[in-house]
């Protein structure tokens, strides 16, 4: 079985920032953003900047933050985020989300993690059919007391999409 696939990472010492702000949408989550520039893995050109608008996009803005599925099939998505040390959040939150700008936003494979107490490293697995004109993305949020949202920064993140593109049809 063929797989195509598109890795991404961005880490807080790389890039020479601190952290990566986190900024909360309409939906109470924050779509992690990876740079175009230095990534791992991506000879299928899911992560490019001429996608899904009529200017590139630039990193760090929205658009830096989706994969854009080269071929239909069984998409796998890992993730990892390092959240920087705060006792604020008492819960962590990820989700895997199809269409996360667009009208057809649809999360899925939502975790929520409780704060164990200093730096919060946590790692994230989901599977969902993928489509070519279908982006998809990472989005987390830090929750405190009363489900108050809580900007807490993240110092490292990745972002990975494996495509199973022969998928046996009885």
């Amino acid at each position: 079985m063929s797989l195509a696939i598109c890795s991404l990472i961005w880490d807080a010492k790389a890039s020479k920032q601190r952290s990566q702000k986190v900024s909360y949408d309409d939906d109470g989550y924050h779509l992690v953003r990876f740079p175009y520039e230095g990534e791992s893995y991506d000879p299928w050109h899911m992560h490019d900047p001429d996608k899904g608008g009529s200017e590139p996009s630039k990193f760090p803005d929205t658009r830096s933050g989706l994969i854009w599925p080269s071929h239909d099939g069984w998409g796998v998505l890992s993730a990892t985020v390092h959240w920087e040390a705060d006792s604020t959040p008492s819960e962590y939150r990820a989700r895997f989300v199809r269409d996360p700008l667009g009208d057809g936003y649809d999360s899925t494979g939502t975790s929520a993690a409780n704060r164990t107490g200093g730096a919060e490293f946590h790692t994230y697995v989901w599977q969902f059919f993928v489509h070519p004109d279908v982006p998809v993305g990472l989005k987390i949020t830090a929750r405190g007391s009363g489900d108050r949202k809580v900007a807490t920064p993240i110092s490292h993140a990745q972002f990975k999409l494996a495509i199973h593109t022969d998928v046996a049809v009885p």
